[in-house]
């Protein structure tokens, strides 16, 4: 075995989805003037929490594809995984998951925690994904909300991390843009595999084009209704005491939710959001510069 298929199989590419668990410092940084002249012990335990996701999120992501080992070898790209590819043999896949488990934990009890010691989040966020493995999965709906709980464990550690206390609106927002991202992603493998999806996943066959299409556009209209309401929200003004620049970062919302939804609609991404946010659509990408670099100015510049 090549030490870089055990690297594949860890998926480090998926871990930018980890960086809703920096949310927490990044706006906690905001109101207390500037990121690195408060408490540096903070930004130390939400890399901390950070690493510990990284990690945990590999260890299911190992299990995951050893649970689904046949079923990938008939899809045109999971297939290519190194677990199913035969890269890597399961005995070594799954005592590299129960080392990336240890050291989730580890580090988890590195990062503390102001209420709720992140160890403990970390671990619910394991224990939630491994019974999406190995049941929640197979189960409509239900599927998309532990993938949604997962992003919201997340948010939740971060703000344990640097003792921040995270907004109401922020958290649903949260909720609902992945659920639309478990969503497009359900919309897009059907499209991908067509006839062919229940031998791949029994559980899209439950699934239609129709109603993946309402729920999808139900789900970017309460994503941008929360996170419009979170940027103008009287608590969000008197925190940052910037007024309404953070209301500027909502078209950027606007589109990149837009864009995303025609990607899925065109079969030229939605499978794999990682991937598009990581360049796969140039525009996506730039639009997601944009965004951070008004988040930036509308949260950090008002000591200016």
């Amino acid at each position: 075995m090549k030490p870089v298929s055990l690297v594949r199989a860890l998926r480090p590419h998926q871990w930018v989805k980890n960086v809703f668990v920096l949310a927490a410092l990044v706006f906690a940084g905001g109101e207390r003037g500037a990121l690195l002249s408060g408490d540096r012990w903070d930004l130390y335990r939400t890399l901390f929490a950070f690493a510990a996701f990284c990690l945990g999120s590999s260890a299911i992501y190992l299990v995951n594809d050893v649970m689904d080992v046949e079923s990938d070898r008939l899809h045109p790209t999971k297939k290519k995984r190194p677990i199913a590819a035969g890269e890597v043999r399961v005995p070594t896949a799954l005592g590299a998951s129960v080392l990336c488990v240890l050291g989730a934990l580890l580090l988890g009890h590195e990062a503390g925690g102001s209420s709720v010691p992140v160890m403990w989040i970390v671990a619910a966020y394991m224990a939630l994904n491994l019974a999406y493995s190995l049941k929640l999965k197979h189960v409509v709906i239900v599927d998309a909300f532990c993938i949604a709980a997962g992003f919201i464990l997340r948010v939740l550690a971060g703000g344990q991390a640097a003792n921040a206390v995270i907004s109401h609106w922020l958290v649903l927002c949260t909720l609902f843009l992945a659920l639309f991202l478990a969503l497009c992603k359900r919309r897009a493998e059907t499209d991908l595999l067509g006839e062919n999806r229940g031998g791949h996943r029994s559980i899209l066959l439950e699934y239609n084009t129709a109603f993946l299409d309402q729920m999808v556009t139900v789900l970017a209209a309460c994503t941008i209704v929360t996170y419009t309401m979170y940027t103008v929200a009287e608590e969000t003004v008197h925190k940052f005491g910037s007024g309404y620049r953070l209301m500027w970062t909502v078209p950027f919302v606007v589109f990149g939710l837009a864009r995303y939804m025609l990607l899925v609609h065109t079969q030229k991404g939605g499978g794999s959001p990682t991937k598009v946010l990581l360049g796969g659509d140039l525009l996506f990408f730039l639009n997601g510069l944009g965004w951070v670099a008004t988040v930036v100015w509308a949260v950090y510049s008002h000591g200016a």
